[in-house]
């Protein structure tokens, strides 16, 4: 085995993931930390030299998996883009005119999404959800601007803090939608100068409520389904690999052993 086949072993083993992923809950932890002026003014600088060593430790995962895997194995998988891309945001030097990536910083607790295989299913099968979700948020969109033009229309010049245009009618709406206060704060209040109001709101609140977005639940659970019924055949296929390959070697061995009893 060559040096770098050991250290792509190393590499893929249980202990190695959990130990990043211990890092990377740590300096989770750090940075919290950081927002706070009281121990940043009692502890600023080993909370600096800690968060310097998390990022080494990232970088040289980075630069390991980079040896061990060679750039085209290394960013053929996607999940490696992923945190070579937030690695080297934390490494983009926060001037003045790019301080805003010291808040980005933050996005170094999303490597535990690549590390740990039961967030990877997740963010796997909400990412398969996307081009059915992308008809369901098209046709919620459609709703939205019948619904919009139509309250406007209907309700406008009596509540124009609710619905005076289009926008305030969307963003209304959309409150109705999330049935936050949507009965005593918007609804009851129209229908006290509108007395058939509901026959308006309630199936609006049918159709984009409890149908389109348990129709978005629905679409991310198949597809959390697929994804994680494709890694079990992974699997499957991967240890029968396995066991042909053991069975090819023995077979060869007892024909190498019998035909050495012949002679």
């Amino acid at each position: 085995m060559t040096f770098r086949s050991r250290i792509g072993a190393i590499l893929d083993t249980s202990l190695f993931q959990n130990t990043i992923l211990g890092v990377i809950l740590f300096n989770a932890v750090i940075l919290g930390m950081e927002t706070s002026d009281p121990i940043m003014n009692r502890a600023g600088l080993l909370i600096g030299w800690l968060d310097t060593i998390c990022l080494s430790i990232f970088v040289v995962e980075i630069a390991a998996k980079l040896y061990a895997r060679g750039l085209v194995g290394f960013f053929s998988r996607g999940w490696n883009i992923f945190d070579f891309v937030i690695v080297g945001i934390s490494l983009v030097p926060a001037s003045q005119g790019l301080s805003v990536l010291r808040a980005l910083r933050i996005l170094r607790l999303l490597r535990v999404v690549s590390v740990a295989p039961s967030l990877r299913r997740v963010v796997e099968g909400l990412v398969n959800a996307l081009p059915g979700m992308g008809s369901v948020f098209l046709l919620m969109g459609m709703l939205f601007y019948i619904g919009s033009v139509m309250a406007t229309k209907l309700f406008g010049d009596a509540y124009p803090q609710w619905f005076g245009d289009l926008g305030s009618s969307a963003y209304s709406l959309f409150q109705i939608m999330t049935l936050e206060s949507w009965s005593m704060g918007i609804v009851r209040p129209v229908m006290e100068q509108f007395p058939y109001a509901w026959a308006f709101f309630v199936p609006f609140i049918m159709v984009t409520t409890f149908a389109v977005v348990n129709l978005l639940v629905g679409l991310i659970v198949n597809s959390m389904q697929d994804a994680h019924h494709a890694e079990d055949m992974e699997k499957t296929d991967t240890y029968r690999d396995e066991v042909l390959t053991r069975l090819t070697e023995l077979e060869k061995l007892l024909r190498e052993r019998r035909d050495q009893d012949e002679r």
